[in-house]
């Protein structure tokens, strides 16, 4: 595909990726439901994805995998592990708190790919990205927040500031931070890797290592495979087929036209579709301040792509 070509392509594509990601956060609480411990759905994730794609690597890739060098095969191992980190902290955050919650913390991607993006790609990003992108985390923080406040009479009404960092949801918000911390790490090898290596080998390279990682992590945990209902694997199947094959493959092929600033900041269009797929499916209300912050985040996300590349 030329550039013209794929540039054009880029916001439907990225429209449809965070479409596909959004679903992610609900087939992992359907499999959370028959019991499937964390590690153990983040590690089938990945796995399942990995051997969908190695037919297609192994008969159209297979040279290009023979000619990359030390240097990019590690770059692809350290991606994998980024990768691996963050889906194991985020899956495990859903467990303690609520999707909203999870999905927009672990969001704040952007900022921390932006803060480092700019020291190790030497990547410039624009007052309209910047813009954006605060205007998308002020959005975010208003959906963080709706899950412990509430509209009382004619004001906000919000539980002591102790009361934020205690308990389970505590725990499970630190989780999410973690898993955007190493998202962001994901985003910046691969942002580098990705101007060597076309889009084939790179995600089987990448979800392959960060599958052995997370294979690693759950052997070591206890946790296994077996003995859950048949739906839960159905869920487990989907979770690779469409928000890791769909919507993280789409990420990884617009990382080759955009900076990673850019591609970061199109996935704060998660917590808008995960909430509402939340409250259809699993009946969580999200209210109006989530709303309100939701509509502030496609507002960012409008912002940074309209003006991203000046």
């Amino acid at each position: 595909m030329d550039e013209q070509r794929a540039r054009a392509l880029l916001p439907p594509g990225l429209a449809i990726a965070i479409l596909a990601i959004s679903t992610s956060s609900i087939f992992i609480r359907l499999a959370q439901g028959d019991g499937v411990p964390s590690l153990a759905i983040a590690a089938a994730r990945l796995g399942i994805a990995s051997l969908v794609i190695l037919p297609l690597v192994l008969t159209r890739h297979r040279s290009e995998l023979r000619r990359l060098a030390r240097r990019e095969w590690l770059a692809a191992l350290l991606a994998g592990l980024f990768l691996a980190l963050h889906f194991a902290a985020w899956v495990a955050s859903l467990e303690y708190t609520s999707v909203a919650s999870s999905v927009v913390i672990v969001t704040t991607s952007p900022l921390w790919v932006a803060l480092l993006g700019s020291v190790f790609l030497h990547e410039k990003t624009s007052r309209s990205v910047l813009l954006g992108m605060g205007l998308a985390l002020v959005g975010g923080v208003v959906i963080g927040v709706s899950d412990a406040c509430s509209w009382q009479g004619t004001g906000l009404a919000c539980p002591p500031l102790s009361e934020f960092v205690q308990g389970q949801a505590m725990w499970g918000n630190f989780l999410a931070l973690a898993g955007a911390w190493a998202v962001a790490g994901y985003f910046l090898v691969g942002r580098s890797l990705r101007a060597k290596v076309s889009l084939a080998p790179y995600i089987f390279l990448v979800y392959s290592a960060a599958a052995i990682f997370l294979l690693g992590f759950m052997l070591f945990s206890g946790a296994s495979f077996g003995g859950y209902q048949p739906e839960t694997y159905l869920w487990l199947a989907l979770l690779a087929l469409v928000p890791q094959l769909v919507g993280h493959t789409t990420y990884n092929w617009a990382l080759r036209y955009l900076p990673a600033s850019l591609v970061a900041i199109a996935t704060l269009g998660e917590p808008v579709g995960s909430t509402i797929l939340a409250y259809l499916f699993l009946q969580e209300d999200p209210g109006w301040l989530k709303i309100g912050g939701g509509a502030l985040i496609l507002a960012g996300i409008w912002l940074a792509a309209r003006k991203g590349k000046g």
